[in-house]
């Protein structure tokens, strides 16, 4: 591993300071739910228009703001921090008057998800501390350091894991019985409640518990690259010290109450199901599914589930016919999966379909536009079918692996996994022009 940037701070370990959080002033439920709005990377054009007739303040025109100059593309950073800067004058949002670490609650269904909200200490990933389970690209990294520097916050927490239970999580339990700061429910169906820790004892308490810990970012890998990349822009500025040392936070407790994990399935337009049945065989144990495939793929993903529980399993299948690709052959994965990468890396069903399926078998480059991603089996089949191609149905990888692989120092292969549900942005927004945190 390459040395930390010794002109960076790195802390000792995982540090989660209380901050003074801005939020919106509304009332709870359908009032403060209609000015919230899903992560910015999960949001189409289409999305940013519903969000935007949703409420005059919604935070959609701070994550993704319209540009205002055809001839300069970048009046939307420079939009975002005027609309931010209006929205505080005006009392839109308004600054907490005491630092806090936020409890934060989820539910969606049956699946209660907790953690905390608050400024995280950055770390390089060679430290150990905060660990990134996937690669980054330059041009969203980009795109946010833009918006950061224009509206001058931490407009949308990172999602962080970590697991083992202990006091911090007692902490939070304890907290979500008492009457929160705010509640509402969201059009996805997920409700949120958030409370204030202020108690200094309690505070001080987690940061105890939490110190010897190490995180894996589950979501936000851009976000995270961002908060790191602004940070030494200001070292280099000879700015010292301050709230950029620290980024916005969400950390649950993967083995308490952690998040839900999803597969993303992959769809090749190029490629029909027969001759990718076809291919397949020469390394895989190919079995044609009974029946037409249910369009939305809970039946697909029920036989999916029940073969990938002995080992590698795929379900290939173009809307009418599908396939059950399972057992694949030893040697091939010998020869095909990489010596000098770890178990957890050459184990994941991921690398499997990446590396021995969709690159040796089917011969197919591994690049976006010849593999295109889908974050549900409904959306994959439709798109494979209207393509008349196939979609690479997965299981999903387990939180442990996810952990197990960034431990390693490495990384997945992109679009590896999707953890719900996901903090949702507005609800609480971080400045960073105050004090640092702690």
């Amino acid at each position: 591993m390459a040395a930390c940037d010794p002109a960076l701070p790195t802390p000792g370990g995982l540090v989660l300071a209380p901050f003074r959080a801005l939020r919106y002033v509304a009332d709870d439920g359908p009032d403060l739910a209609a000015r919230t709005a899903p992560p910015y990377d999960v949001i189409d054009a289409a999305g940013v228009t519903a969000l935007e007739t949703t409420h005059p303040h919604n935070v959609v025109r701070l994550i993704l703001p319209r540009d205002t100059d055809e001839h300069s593309p970048d009046s939307r950073y420079g939009r975002a921090g005027q609309t931010l800067r209006e929205w505080i004058a005006t009392g839109v949002l308004r600054l907490d008057d005491a630092a806090a670490l936020y409890v934060y609650e989820e539910v969606h269904g049956d699946h209660i998800q907790r953690g905390l909200v608050g400024a995280v200490a950055l770390a390089d990933p060679d430290a150990g501390i905060i660990l990134p389970h996937e690669n980054t690209m330059a041009g969203p990294v980009a795109d946010r350091l833009a918006l950061t520097v224009s509206t001058g916050a931490n407009l949308e927490p990172i999602f962080l894991l970590y697991s083992g239970g202990g006091l911090t999580s007692q902490l939070v339990a304890a907290t979500v019985v008492t009457r929160p700061l705010l509640t509402t429910t969201t059009d996805d169906g997920v409700s949120h409640r958030i409370w204030a820790l202020t108690d200094p004892d309690e505070l001080a308490s987690i940061a105890g518990d939490l110190y010897e810990r190490r995180a894996v970012i589950a979501d936000g890998h851009h976000r995270y690259a961002t908060y790191r990349r602004y940070q030494a822009d200001r070292h280099a500025a000879g700015d010292g010290a301050g709230p950029w040392d620290f980024g916005l936070a969400f950390l649950a407790d993967a083995r308490v109450s952690g998040p839900a994990v999803h597969a993303i399935h992959r769809v090749v337009a190029g490629l029909d199901v027969a001759q990718a049945a076809r291919r397949a065989a020469a390394a895989f144990s190919v079995t044609q599914l009974d029946g037409e495939p249910d369009p939305t793929g809970v039946t697909l993903l029920d036989a999916l589930a029940e073969a990938g529980t002995d080992g590698h399993a795929f379900v290939i299948t173009d809307g009418r016919t599908a396939f059950l690709l399972s057992d694949p052959d030893p040697a091939l994965l010998a020869q095909v999966l990489p010596a000098d990468r770890s178990a957890a890396f050459r184990g994941l069903d991921v690398t499997v379909a990446h590396l021995v399926l969709i690159t040796t078998v089917w011969g197919l480059a591994d690049t976006e536009d010849v593999v295109g991603y889908r974050h549900d089996a409904t959306t994959a089949i439709a798109a494979a079918a209207q393509a008349g191609g196939t979609a690479l149905l997965l299981n999903p990888t387990p939180a442990a692996d996810v952990a197990a692989v960034a431990a390693a120092g490495e990384r997945m292969p992109r679009k590896s996994t999707l953890f719900t549900p996901k903090p949702r942005s507005g609800l609480l927004i971080r400045p960073l022009d105050g004090p640092s945190p702690g």
